[in-house]
Order: C-alpha cells, then structure tokens, then sequence
C-alpha cells in the first residue's frame, strides 16, 4: 500500500504526520518504507535516523547540437513543450538545461540526427535503514536546479512493493505533487484550522480529485473547529480521519528532533485510529496494533 502524505502549503505538519506514521506502523509489526520526495527541503531524516548504506549521482538526459548536422529548421523547439530549446535565425538551437526535462522528444524529431543526449547531474538520491528497521529513502537537489520532477522520480524509482510505503510528498499543487502522489493508493492531506491552510487545502484536494485518488483529511493543530474549514468539508463530503490538537509539547519534540509518538505515548492512540481510517477509506487494513 502506498500512503502519500500531502499539504497545499507548507507548515502545515506534514513531514511530522508521515514519520510518526511510518514509526507507528513499523513498531506495529508492518514492514515500512519511508520515501521522502519534499526534495529541495528533505527533513524526514532527521526524525527516522538512517544510517544511509547507498548514495548515487541522480542523473538526466538533456540536449547536445552537433552543428554541422543542424540545419536550422527549429523543428526541435517547435515540439518542445517545456521551452528548453529556442531557435534563431541561422544559427543552432539554444539549450536551456534547467528547463528540459530529458523526455528525448527533440531527438525523435530531428530528422538529420542533428541532436543527442548527455547526461547531467541534478542532485543525488541517498538510501538506508532508519529506526525500526524503516527503509530510508530521499533525494537531495543540488543548489539552483529548478526541476524537481525528475529527482522525486529517481526516488520512487527506488520503491519496493513488499512493504507499506510512506510518501512525503512536497508541499503545494505544483508539477512537483503530482509527481509524488500520481500513483498512490490514498491521499492524507494535511491542513490547519486557518483561512490560509483552507485557501491551500482547496487547491490541493482539487488535484487529488483530478487524479482520482481517494482522500482522507487530517487537520493539524486544532484548538476549537474553525466554521469555514468544517463547512468546505461537509460542502465536500470530505472524510476527516483524524484531529491533532495544538499541544506546544508536538512543537518541543519537532524542534528536537524527537518521534512524538515515543516522546509523548498518549498520542499512539492516535495514530492507531489514524491508521485504521486510513484502512477503511481505502478499503485495507494497514495494521495490526491493538491500543
């Protein structure tokens, strides 16, 4: 089964709700995978402790004019939809390494093989075993790439299917979400009880449903329910499988570093009805703990 843990913005408490997921279900006698694609901020590291046994250079495919080939036609921007090649008046295309996306399209359509690939280094995808013998996995982006696509797809590339998969996906609605949860088989979105967390939340959901994936709400931080929030929710027919309540001791433990769970044990409860919603809005039991 594999769990994608999202938010429309950050800050929300999301990276928190996923680790002590993924420890929860791990000491629980589930064998776990935590995946972190937030990978221009990875954090999950810092809470799951990986000792990390496998790093590799994530790599792409971009773009090399060989220009005695070249003839100018521009054939192979006019194809790319990213912008990664531009084309002048009498001279080889331009390449734009950031933007291009190492799909291979401008050397299918180069009819006098004026093109082919190298590779590029955009940052570095790192593996271990972390607490309870949790898999660890995430990528780091290197300093000024801008595409976070092809990284998160390295990471999940190292996914395994005999184990719960926990994906922390990044924060927003951007290509980056969409590349992380496409293919999960529910959706926790987390939010806060705010008009900001509302507004993101709105967005977000609204690409969970495009992608048809079912969905379960956690709001994070609850003092008293907040009107509109509860209003888009039955507006929506939103499940709602759990509500953390705003407890500086949470905050105490993030900042340390510290699994909530093993810091403050009255919260496992918690985590153990988080867990069966998760189950029955997906239709599949994902523990077997007792409280």
């Amino acid at each position: 089964m594999n769990i994608a843990i999202a938010s429309g913005k950050g800050g929300t408490g999301k990276t928190t709700l996923a680790v002590n997921l993924a420890y929860f279900l791990a000491t629980s006698g589930q064998a776990v995978q935590y995946l972190d694609c937030d990978v221009e901020e990875p954090n999950g590291h810092l809470f799951l402790q990986p000792v990390m046994s496998y790093r590799a250079p994530a790599l792409v495919m971009v773009p090399r004019i060989i220009e005695e080939k070249c003839t100018f036609c521009g054939e192979c921007s006019a194809k790319c939809q990213f912008n990664a090649l531009v084309s002048l008046p009498s001279i080889p295309p331009l390449v734009f390494p950031g933007l291009c996306h190492g799909c291979g399209l401008c050397t299918h359509v180069c009819r006098k093989g004026a093109i082919r690939e190298d590779m590029r280094q955009i940052g570095r995808v790192e593996q271990g075993t972390g607490i309870a013998d949790i898999i660890f996995v995430h990528g780091v982006l290197d300093v000024g790439e801008a595409m976070a696509v092809p990284l998160i797809k390295h990471v999940k590339g190292c996914s395994k299917d005999n184990r719960v998969r926990i994906t922390d996906a990044p924060p927003g609605t951007a290509c980056p979400l969409v590349a992380a949860i496409g293919d999960a088989d529910i959706v926790v979105m987390v939010t806060e009880p705010t008009p900001f967390g509302l507004h993101d939340l709105s967005i977000a959901v609204a690409v969970a449903e495009k992608l048809d994936i079912p969905l379960g709400l956690v709001i994070n931080r609850e003092r008293e329910k907040f009107q509109p929030l509860e209003k888009y929710i039955r507006d929506h027919r939103m499940e709602v499988i759990a509500r953390i309540p705003e407890d500086r001791r949470i905050a105490e433990c993030y900042s340390r570093g510290e699994i909530i769970i093993e810091a403050l044990p009255e919260y496992r409860p918690l985590f153990n009805e988080l867990a069966i919603n998760i189950g029955k809005t997906f239709g599949k039991s994902v523990t077997g703990y007792k409280p």
